[in-house]
């Protein structure tokens, strides 16, 4: 299973169509081999899934089974509950009960792109007698790009989650906060739905500060330009980034609070440092960090920036919530 519905599928990765037989699969893979090999110059990343698009291909049988769908795992790994359709669930992996105090958290992360998720996919493939499973691996690499994005959208949200909740007890998280304000509550509108960009991932805050966090998985590695990320997963134009700090500041208007930083998650192959600094945007220092060090720098924090004392954390906590609208 990928890590991304954003990766190649294994007949991508081998350069293949899916309608080559298997003869040609055999070529295609000793070609693949051979270029990739980093004893020959080649990338070990891009060799290693060369060898797990073979697992995956290179028999009948095992190509059989991913393409009728039933490859959510590797050949090699073991079959249980954990490794099937994992792009399906976001629990944790993890097979012993973590007794741990969580952070206090709020909201459905990933909620609404997942929603999105299953609509676009339902209405892409037709409602016929027959019931479609979604989560099937080969069908998502089969989908347009728009139906992958939101899907890693979900994915990019709920694995944030997940490390955020690790945090501890000092911690209050917001999921999905709303950051346009109707005539009565705070909306995100219909229009906004594709790429939920009236919405801010996850609001933190803890004895660290207040931070606006947004999860991303654009499929591309990134790199800082002009206080921005630019990335060839991004559409023309966009400034992540500024669009974050705009939200921000929305939030930070209606509570009457002020954000400590901005930060845009992204997983960890997409970034060449764990933590990158991006500079000032509309005021508020902003990163992007690598997935696998969040919690780490929530719990370190912005250096030389001011931390809340116990009474004023409370109080900003009562704001937020007396304020905050999730979607």
């Amino acid at each position: 299973m990928s890590e991304s519905p954003l990766d190649e599928s294994p007949y991508d990765v081998l350069g293949v169509d899916r309608t080559a037989s298997n003869e040609e699969l055999r070529r295609a893979y000793r070609r693949r081999a051979r270029q990739t090999h980093p004893d020959l110059g080649g990338s070990a990343a891009t060799f290693n899934a060369v060898q797990l698009a073979w697992e995956r291909l290179g028999t009948p049988e095992s190509r059989a089974a991913y393409d009728r769908g039933a490859s959510a795992r590797p050949a090699s790994a073991p079959a249980s509950d954990e490794s099937e359709h994992v792009w399906a669930t976001s629990r944790s992996r993890s097979t012993q009960r973590d007794s741990r105090p969580k952070a206090r958290m709020y909201g459905h992360p990933g909620g609404r792109a997942r929603d999105r998720f299953t609509t676009l996919m339902r209405e892409w493939v037709g409602r016929g007698t027959e019931p479609v499973d979604v989560y099937d691996e080969a069908l998502i690499h089969r989908a347009p790009s728009e139906i992958k994005h939101a899907l890693a959208d979900a994915l990019a949200e709920e694995a944030t989650a997940r490390a955020l909740g690790d945090l501890g007890m000092g911690y209050t998280v917001w999921h999905g906060v709303a950051t346009e304000r109707g005539s009565d509550t705070w909306v995100v509108d219909a229009d906004a739905a594709a790429s939920d960009t009236r919405k801010i991932d996850h609001v933190v805050l803890g004895p660290s500060g207040l931070f606006a966090v947004q999860s991303e998985d654009w499929g591309a590695p990134a790199r800082p330009r002009r206080g921005d990320l630019i990335s060839e997963g991004l559409a023309k134009g966009e400034k992540p980034v500024h669009a974050l700090a705009t939200r921000a500041k929305a939030v930070a208007r209606a509570a009457r609070v002020k954000f400590t930083a901005l930060i845009v998650v992204l997983p960890d192959n997409a970034l060449d440092g764990a933590i990158t600094a991006l500079g000032r945007t509309r005021g508020l220092p902003a990163f992007a960090v690598q997935r696998s060090v969040i919690g780490h720098f929530l719990r370190t924090g912005v250096p030389d920036a001011p931390r809340p004392a116990g009474t004023d954390m409370f109080e900003v906590r009562t704001r937020l919530q007396n304020s905050i609208r999730l979607v």
